[in-house]
């Protein structure tokens, strides 16, 4: 479990393929966190297990991580090249704080960055895919990129929803790196998903 507040962001350094898809490498500069091999990490909001232990470097450390091709067909990181930026957050315990909401690390589906407007306020206009939309709640949580977020303006009949980021996003995270036309992953409310589902498949019908 995660709770989408981003605790430093890495650079790829490498993509190198393996038998069951690519081994991740990222330069990690900054962050005192140092997992072991079998922790969670998430990256990029997908959930992530740690493959080896970490390689030290002269300005900071490598992580590495196998991923599958189902996760690098289904979200972003299977775009990702070397001198990418990513999103990082070790895995929540007892006595994290929860300043976001709670996260899975499963993507549900990625969107397309329709727009960005940056007058009195730096919003983002996005476009999700495969049905994401019914789970956006205006004014509820969604995360972007491993970000938590609220949804500033949902509009269903367009197909679209809005997430107005402040400063401190805009300078700690990837978010402020964005451009139209880009693709990010989603991961809606658990909380929503599982409201919805539940009512469309269990709820009995009133007389």
């Amino acid at each position: 479990m995660f709770t989408g507040l981003v605790q430093a962001t890495a650079r790829v350094d490498r993509i190198d393929p393996t038998k069951t898809g690519v081994r991740l490498a990222l330069d990690v500069r900054g962050w005192d966190h140092r997992p072991t091999p079998g922790d969670s990490i998430c990256v990029n909001g997908v959930c992530l297990t740690l493959a080896a232990p970490p390689a030290p470097m002269p300005a900071g450390v490598l992580f590495f991580f196998d991923v599958i091709p189902e996760t690098l067909t289904r979200t972003t990181l299977g775009n990702l090249a070397p001198g990418s930026m990513v999103n990082l957050e070790h895995s929540a315990t007892p006595t994290t704080l929860l300043g976001g909401h709670i996260l899975q690390g499963h993507v549900d589906a990625t969107a397309s960055v329709e727009r960005i407007d940056t007058g009195h306020e730096h919003r983002i206009v996005l476009r999700p895919s495969s049905g994401a939309m019914e789970y956006i709640t205006p004014k509820g949580s969604v995360a972007v990129e491993g970000v938590s977020l609220t949804v500033a303006h949902a509009d269903p009949g367009a197909g679209t929803f809005d997430i107005a980021l402040i400063p401190v996003t805009l300078e700690r995270t990837t978010l402020g790196a964005l451009k139209p036309g880009q693709r990010v992953n989603l991961e809606t409310d658990v909380l929503a998903r599982t409201l919805v589902h539940w009512a469309r498949h269990y709820a009995a019908p009133r007389n």
